[in-house]
């Protein structure tokens, strides 16, 4: 009895000494995938102990129900999301240009300008009680979410959303190589041809020069207006706020080594791609599970997930695939935003997919997708070969990478988008064994790791608090200036010393030209 006792107290003692924190997550984009990675963030943390205070746009008191939560509603940054910023038939026509640094940096800033000045942050900020001992924000081409750390006055924890790129690593380190290194939109896979590699070096160097001359101006106004004074009355120091952008602990990632580009990142960069997968997966509605298991040829799922709506296709494409899918011996499920009329008998279309529970069914043939980095990581974690058809921001990137892998097909997005596909359908499919196993060599590498992505987001954020920002983790870098890293300084006094020396030989043999004549006289 003693014996249990001691056992029960041991039990007990060692859960009183796991410390929970208070935690602010800050991930104010209206976008579906941006509110699935910040809702499963929530979910882990909160499963480990920890209080949670939470900004975002997504307001569901039901879905968000726990006693160490608090929600702060950013949902007025949706003024600011208007549904053409992603209608596919903008971005087909060339309306919309997502690869202009102009107007990502805009689009990043009035979304950073939108969150500060709402009158919800701005009380959130003001009241003196708010103590946190670590901020996770996400980085969205912004700076902006750095000075939370001014007014809490604790560690900064940058959440990266896609693959690592320099723009999140000059953050936190200095930015990638372009020689091989693609910039996350551009979607280049290293190797590079020479005009590739000149090319990344032309898009790195433009976007560090607005990083450095053109992002400052109207941010630095932002802080000093909506954060500065707060800070000024009560009575906490007024940081720079270029200081205040590089004072980050850590950066974490939703990315993986095993299907990214595996490239020398900084200690304090760490991969946890793959956190917003449930472990158990939830069973299907009735309908889909019994037309999942009677799909005696296998099912290709079809979506181009939560931003692009293929209700926005013109009716020619619409037509166009129904035409194509009515021709497979497979079942399609296609995920479409309303109900579509005269579908062939072996098309069945959804509004809304369960699509994780979809992808872990053995009768999941193929997984047809924009190539969103949720969709593509899903697609690895179950072992699923795919047709990636993207449309913007990194889905380029991820589709060339896992073309190159041998484990999906790129189609274009063009007019045309029925007729390539069909192509990529009749290479892929006769050999979906070899597409299959490719995908599922990737998804073993994936699985085969000391640490579950939702363990390592609890344990790295409890080891930023615990160390008091891991300093040690932090990269000296961002002590060196990019002339010293790239050595121009080196190379300057290698010019200076060869013009020196040019000049002396010069003088030498001026001499000696002006002094022959006199030579020959005598």
């Amino acid at each position: 009895m003693a014996d249990l006792k001691l056992v029960l107290f041991g039990i007990l003692l060692l859960f009183c000494s796991c410390e929970a924190y208070k935690i602010l997550i800050i991930f104010p984009v209206p976008s579906t995938s941006h509110g699935i990675l910040g809702d499963n963030m929530v979910k882990h943390l909160l499963n480990a102990g920890h209080e949670v205070t939470y900004i975002t746009p997504f307001i569901n008191k039901k879905k968000y129900d726990h006693p160490n939560l608090t929600i702060i509603d950013v949902s007025a940054n949706e003024e600011h999301f208007d549904e053409n910023l992603t209608n596919i038939q903008m971005i087909m026509e060339g309306k919309l240009d997502f690869k202009d640094p102009i107007l990502m940096t805009q689009l990043a800033i009035m979304m950073a300008s939108s969150t500060l000045g709402n009158p919800n942050i701005q009380k959130f900020l003001k009241d003196p009680n708010q103590q946190f001992d670590v901020i996770i924000g996400e980085y969205m081409f912004s700076d902006m979410y750095s000075v939370f750390q001014a007014v809490f006055q604790c560690p900064l924890i940058w959440f990266s959303t896609i693959q690592p790129h320099w723009a999140i690593l000059k953050m936190v380190h200095a930015p990638l190589n372009p020689s091989y290194n693609s910039d996350y939109i551009i979607g280049n896979v290293a190797p590079f041809t020479f005009n590739e590699r000149v090319y990344e070096l032309w898009v790195q160097l433009k976007g560090l020069y607005y990083h450095k001359y053109i992002n400052p101006g109207p941010e630095e106004k932002i802080y000093s207006e909506l954060v500065a004074p707060i800070l000024k009355a009560q009575g906490k120091p007024v940081p720079n706020y270029e200081e205040l952008k590089y004072n980050a602990s850590l950066v974490l990632g939703n990315s993986q080594v095993v299907f990214g580009n595996p490239v020398p990142l900084p200690p304090n960069y760490q991969h946890i791609g793959g956190y917003h997968i449930d472990e158990d997966v939830k069973p299907l509605p009735e309908d889909l599970k019994k037309l999942m298991d009677n799909a005696k040829n296998g099912v290709i799922y079809f979506s181009l997930g939560s931003n692009v709506k293929s209700k926005d296709l013109p009716e020619s494409m619409k037509e166009g695939l129904l035409e194509l899918f009515g021709k497979l011996k497979q079942t399609v499920i296609w995920k479409f935003e309303k109900n579509l009329d005269n579908t062939p008998k072996n098309v069945h279309i959804v509004q809304w997919a369960p699509q994780q529970s979809l992808l872990a069914h053995p009768n999941l043939a193929l997984f047809i997708s924009h190539g969103g980095l949720l969709s593509v990581t899903e697609a690895v974690y179950f072992g699923k070969p795919f047709i990636a058809i993207p449309v913007f921001a990194d889905q380029f990137l991820n589709a060339n990478s896992f073309q190159k892998m041998g484990a999906a097909v790129k189609v274009d997005l063009t007019y045309n988008l029925h007729k390539d596909l069909e192509v990529a359908l009749n290479k892929v499919l006769p050999e979906l064994p070899k597409y299959t196993a490719r995908i599922k060599e990737i998804s073993a590498a994936y699985h085969d790791s000391p640490m579950k992505p939702k363990d390592a987001l609890n344990f790295w954020v409890e080891h930023v608090v615990r160390t008091r920002g891991a300093p040690h983790l932090r990269s000296v870098a961002l002590l060196v200036p990019l002339y010293q890293q790239a050595y121009l300084d080196l190379l300057a006094v290698i010019l200076a010393v060869t013009v020196v020396i040019l000049l002396v030989i010069r003088r030498i043999l001026s001499l000696f030209t002006s002094e022959s004549p006199k030579l020959k006289r005598n």
